[in-house]
């Protein structure tokens, strides 16, 4: 498995602290770092008020790219319905552009009305929409000049003016409560960002993306998987066997996660991180 981490975004604020952690998490061997988003942040959310701090992950990314070398990043997860198709394609072929190629478009859903309703969004057509966005984001990335008349999106005789180094930028597809959201994902994505925890009914999830890659003529493992794994809270014992879960799944990547301990610094979540690789995740690597 790809070893990555997530990066802390509820707790390190500072740019300094923003450019170690990620210096660090390189030097350290991670593979990836992902990035949760809300761009607005309703009282009716229990987890994403106003009050808690979330960097946002395009910016985020483009920033990091600038002080990283090697490690890629993906985004866990972009909540593409709520966010204009082309100027998503622009900024996600830059941040490629700008890293030489190492980014991993994680994209959602979304489960907040009120998120959409501010960012004047239809939350009822979300699923539609986003399979649109999906095939209009891969011709830009692929074509100096794009046609395309849809439901959502015209274009005429438009193209990005700068293009991405992957061509396409790989596309993956977060959640998947309900036969349709995985069905999508099956027909649709590069990757599914699985959630949390392996102890539920990730196995039948898999099995229906499987399924319906195959359904759709694509081959059965067509699409990666990568699991989420707290670090916080747990030892080399724990981390073993939930990383060992994942890996029965078939997952190809993992994300681990130093959040909700504590910290307030960007060398105590390292700290955390380090213990993990040691103890665990350069077994894993590959």
């Amino acid at each position: 498995m790809k070893i990555g981490i997530s990066f802390p975004t509820l707790e390190l604020h500072d740019p300094e602290e923003v450019k170690e952690f990620a210096q660090g998490a390189e030097q350290l061997g991670f593979h990836h770092m992902t990035a949760l988003e809300h761009t607005l942040g309703v009282r009716t959310s229990a987890s994403y008020t106003p009050d808690v701090h979330i960097h946002e992950p395009m910016v985020l990314f483009a920033f990091l790219a600038g002080v990283t070398r090697t490690i890629q990043f993906a985004n866990s997860i972009l909540i593409l319905p709520q966010r204009q198709t082309v100027v998503v394609a622009r900024q996600a072929a830059e941040i490629d552009a700008l890293s030489g190629g190492r980014l991993r478009l994680g994209i959602g859903l979304g489960s907040n009305e009120e998120e959409a309703i501010g960012l004047g969004t239809d939350f009822h057509t979300r699923g539609a929409r986003v399979e649109e966005q999906i095939e209009v984001m891969r011709l830009l990335w692929t074509q100096d000049v794009v046609n395309f008349e849809g439901h959502w999106h015209r274009i005429i005789d438009g193209g990005l003016t700068v293009l991405p180094v992957q061509r396409p930028i790989p596309i993956w597809i977060g959640g998947g409560h309900g036969r349709r959201p995985l069905e999508r994902i099956g027909r649709l994505a590069d990757g599914w960002v699985a959630g949390s925890s392996a102890q539920g009914d990730a196995e039948g999830q898999l099995e229906t993306i499987r399924n319906a890659s195959v359904a759709a003529g694509r081959p059965r493992d067509a699409v990666q998987v990568q699991g989420r794994m707290p670090l916080v809270g747990g030892g080399a014992e724990e981390w073993a066997l939930a990383a060992e879960r994942w890996r029965e799944l078939d997952a190809t990547h993992l994300a681990v996660n130093t959040s909700r301990g504590g910290f307030t610094t960007a060398a105590e979540h390292l700290t955390l991180a380090e213990r993990f690789m040691d103890e665990v995740g350069k077994d894993l690597a590959n």
